[in-house]
Order: structure tokens, then C-alpha cells, then sequence
């Protein structure tokens, strides 16, 4: 597994992505084995759309098999966001890493991630 050394920079590409949250954990973003690249995680945004209840959302951390809670059965109120990961505090995923997310109920939590795929 390499960890590109990002003094030495190519390419950095933006993205983002989204998703709708299950009750099962599922990865949003995935930096793929052997991809030569690591991606950082610039934000994750959580909204609840549900204008009735509260919602759970929970966010991990997955390398080496292992997961690693960044947010953990977080209530959002009714129509609205959490911040689970910001600029100031952004993550890197280096090959074979990813993140999770997992909702209390299905289809209630609309999640957006932005990112930048670096090599």
C-alpha cells in the first residue's frame, strides 16, 4: 500500500459526492487499493429532510479492516444539518480506506461529501 508523498503533487482533482443514508453502514467515499492516490476529506455534511422526528446519523473512519467512529448515533433535528467533518479538520484516506455512513431510519438523511483525489 503506498502513501504518495503530497509535498510532490500532479494532480489534484475536486469532487463530491452524495448519497441517502441506510440503516445498514455503507461506504460514501473509497480510496481503492492500489489506486497510487490519497483522497482527503474536505466535508461531510448530514441533513435530515424528515419534517416530522429526529434523526441518527452515524459516521466512521475504515482502514485495515478496522472502523473508527467520527460521529456516533448523532441526533439531527427535524430539517436539519450537521457538520460530521469540516476543512479545519479534514481527513486523509490512504489506499484501501474509506468512510461510512449509516442512518437510524432509511432514507431520511441526504449526506453530501467533498473531497480531493491528490497524486
Amino acid at each position: 500500500m503506498a502513501n504518495p508523498n503530497i509535498v510532490n503533487v500532479t494532480e489534484i482533482f475536486g469532487e463530491s459526492v452524495g448519497a441517502v443514508a441506510t440503516t445498514s453502514f455503507v461506504n460514501i467515499v473509497t480510496n481503492t487499493t492500489s489506486s497510487g492516490k490519497v483522497y482527503k476529506i474536505n466535508s461531510l455534511i448530514a441533513t435530515n429532510i424528515d419534517t416530522v422526528d429526529a434523526q441518527d446519523i452515524s459516521v466512521n473512519y475504515v482502514s485495515g479492516g478496522s472502523s473508527y467512529a467520527l460521529a456516533r448515533n448523532i441526533s439531527i433535528p427535524i430539517t436539519s444539518s450537521l457538520v460530521a467533518v469540516a476543512k479545519d479538520s479534514g481527513i486523509y484516506l490512504n489506499e484501501g480506506d474509506s468512510i461510512a455512513i449509516k442512518g437510524g431510519v432509511a432514507s431520511v438523511l441526504e449526506i453530501v461529501c467533498s473531497y480531493e483525489i491528490i497524486s
